[in-house]
């Protein structure tokens, strides 16, 4: 009878799955971490409500009488202001993409060597099923010819 034969046991020979988010956030700089703070407070309602009520307290003011008109309509001191601030944050912004690009691209290549991994584990396993399912097959082979035999030892010779 020969003894059925199984692959060797499955060895993770592979580095560890680096946690993305560690590699990214060890590698930022100052400026990348201020790009990334700017671009979450300039992207929230909270910037939003505020910029609209300084906006309007701005245009109140300088349209009532209540103190003196620093910025008389049509507000050209306000539209420097607003562009000035446009032309800072939407680089910033930019800067801030950049480097969301540039870790999904770490994420994406961590998701293929995660998939590597786990395509070599099932081949493994796959590896191992079909080795059971020839001892399975032989086993029944044999099963069948001990009936073969006792069928016949019972049955008088002829």
């Amino acid at each position: 009878m020969r003894r059925p034969v199984f692959p060797a046991p499955y060895r993770h020979e592979h580095a560890p799955v680096k946690n993305v988010n560690e590699v990214v956030r060890d590698q930022l700089t100052a400026g990348q971490r201020a790009a990334d703070w700017i671009a979450s407070r300039v992207g929230s309602w909270q910037f939003i409500i505020g910029q609209s009520v300084l906006l309007t307290v701005w245009v109140i003011l300088n349209i009532t009488a209540w103190i003196r008109h620093w910025d008389p309509y049509p507000f050209i001191l306000m539209n420097l202001v607003l562009s000035l601030q446009a032309a800072y944050t939407a680089p910033m912004i930019m800067m801030s993409q950049n480097r969301q690009a540039a870790r999904d691209r770490i994420e994406a290549h961590n998701d293929y060597e995660v998939n590597q991994k786990a395509e070599a584990e099932i081949r493994a396993i796959l590896d191992n099923l079909a080795a059971q399912n020839a001892a399975i097959a032989e086993v029944h082979a044999m099963l069948d010819e001990l009936r073969g035999r006792l069928a016949d030892r019972g049955q008088p010779n002829a």
